[in-house]
């Protein structure tokens, strides 16, 4: 949220145009516009914006990862997503954020005025192009999600997560995951206990290894799909 305590959390904080490299849908969309993006520093846990707040803003994660979340009634925690560098957040329909959004570890996030991304798309083909790609990602990624809670067990929950964040870091060797287990269980609609035994069973079927309480090494891909599908 963009306040006077957050605002203390800007590094070097700066108004750039056309940010992010040739590739990035969100620098290319500025750029595009010419729309001034800024980037802000938040700590660790510390939140970017929360529910029912004003959605001024569409930000994209420079360094870092965001969760966002939702806490229930009876203060239960539901993450709808989490958001690594590169990805955009915080495009809704309405006028309001239905989520909260929270730093996972320290985090830069890059945002731009969401009247001004409106007011672009309205006049260029191009940028509306781009904003409908990315909100079709993200419908895409609740609609897969729903089908991860209805109705999948929970191994194959695990497993799904384990697929999804090695595709979407894109490493080799170590997945460093920079969400924590108690994160991972709010994701997937489990408890912590839940979770750790599901890894515990993938480990002792050497389906992977641990390098470190969030460093996780893939040793069977395939078994991890089948047990997904």
């Amino acid at each position: 949220m963009l306040t006077q305590s957050s605002a203390n959390a800007i590094v070097n904080s700066q108004a750039v145009i056309g940010v992010g490299p040739a590739t990035d849908q969100f620098g290319l969309i500025t750029g595009h516009a010419n729309l001034v993006a800024t980037e802000f520093f938040y700590g660790r846990d510390e939140e970017i914006y929360g529910e029912d707040e004003p959605a001024d803003y569409v930000y994209q994660v420079v360094r870092g990862a965001v969760r966002s979340y939702k806490l229930l009634s009876d203060g239960r925690r539901q993450i709808g997503a989490f958001h690594l560098p590169g990805d955009v957040f915080g495009l809704v329909s309405g006028s309001v954020h239905r989520l909260t959004a929270e730093a996972i570890v320290d985090t830069t996030v890059r945002l731009v005025k969401r009247r001004g991304l409106e007011q672009a798309a309205a006049t260029d083909v191009h940028v509306a192009r781009n904003l409908w790609t990315m909100t079709a990602s993200d419908l895409r990624h609740a609609e897969d999600h729903m089908l991860l809670l209805g109705r999948k067990t929970a191994l194959e929950r695990v497993a799904t997560f384990l697929l999804e964040m090695d595709h979407r870091l894109a490493v080799t060797g170590t997945m460093a995951l920079p969400m924590s287990r108690r994160d991972i269980a709010d994701y997937l609609g489990l408890t912590l206990e839940t979770v750790s035994r599901a890894l515990s069973q993938l480990h002792s079927e050497g389906v992977l290894d641990f390098s470190g309480a969030r460093q996780i090494i893939l040793r069977n891909r395939r078994k991890l799909n089948n047990i997904d599908m």
